[in-house]
């Protein structure tokens, strides 16, 4: 497959599938950060040769850490790709909506108080807006995809 074909591929990606692999990812990284979590916390159980109940703590944790990065990560994605389809526009804005609006509703919920949604939600909105302007790069499908560009992406159909 030549760089072409996953430029096109990229393109006609839906933001359906997009918000699916932002979910998805965000599941793996929080089932091994709760995996890490639980080791840490876990340990003195273990030791103690009681086995099974450590499993089980562990099991839990890392759902419950899985649930709320997948959360995150989908809220994340999608809110992203319809504030972009909304504004026409590639930009760090789409991110930072993104951002505050995956931290409030996720640790909003949790932390169950406005206080905590907006401190969350801003902190993320920043972090993507940061992330975003000094350029730091995404790297998807081997190749490296600049965060954003004002030029027009050629037409490969046009010579």
């Amino acid at each position: 497959m030549d760089v072409e074909e996953l430029k096109k591929m990229e393109d006609e990606e839906s933001s359906v599938m997009k918000t699916m692999k932002g979910a998805t990812t965000g599941f793996v990284a929080g089932t091994v950060w709760g995996m890490v979590v639980a080791t840490w916390h876990d340990v003195p159980r273990v030791e103690r040769s009681i086995a099974l109940p450590g499993l089980i703590r562990t099991l839990k944790m890392m759902g419950n850490h899985g649930a709320t990065f997948a959360a995150i990560g989908g809220i994340y994605m999608g809110v992203e790709q319809l504030t972009q389809k909304q504004r026409m526009k590639r930009d760090y804005i789409n991110g930072a909506v993104g951002g505050f609006l995956a931290g409030a509703t996720v640790f909003g919920f949790k932390g169950r108080s406005v206080s905590s949604a907006l401190s969350a939600g801003g902190a993320f909105a920043a972090t993507s807006a940061i992330l975003e302007v000094l350029g730091i790069e995404k790297r998807e499908t081997g190749r490296v995809n600049y965060v954003y560009t004002r030029e027009k992406r050629p037409n490969p159909n046009i010579n």
